[in-house]
């Protein structure tokens, strides 16, 4: 009939986990938006080597303060640009990277309320909407 059971069951509770310091969900956010400028200004940094305008100048010294500041000082790494030729849809692939990037920039500080890391991110995803011909 029945027998009681005489090793270990493989069900029994695992040892609690031992309290392990978490982030809040304002640094999680914070570290998310650094990420996002940091890659736009990546992208930002391509687009003034294929074609050089001063509004991507001042565009990527603004990205630069910004992943500053949210990154307690400490400037972000920036890699020189790796494209040479200046190819239309090599041109139009950055832009709509950089669109993209902006917009998850602007949701992000939205949800940290960050006024001017959404400035910055509005800005550059109206920029490069224009850019792709998406702006009225």
């Amino acid at each position: 009939m029945y027998e009681p059971i005489r090793t270990k069951s493989v069900h029994t509770m695992a040892a609690p986990e031992p309290d392990l310091p978490h982030r809040s969900r304002e640094e999680e956010l914070q570290i998310r938006l650094a990420g996002h400028l940091t890659a736009l200004l990546t992208v930002t940094d391509e687009l003034r080597a294929l074609a050089p305008d001063s509004g991507l100048d001042d565009a990527a010294q603004r990205l630069t303060d910004q992943v500053a500041r949210l990154r307690d000082g400490h400037a972000p790494f920036r890699a020189a640009p790796s494209v040479t030729s200046a190819d239309p849809t090599r041109i139009a692939a950055l832009h709509q990277r950089a669109h993209t990037l902006a917009g998850w920039a602007l949701v992000v500080a939205t949800s940290r309320e960050d006024a001017a890391g959404a400035d910055l991110a509005a800005e550059r995803l109206a920029a490069h909407a224009t850019a792709l011909g998406l702006a009225a």
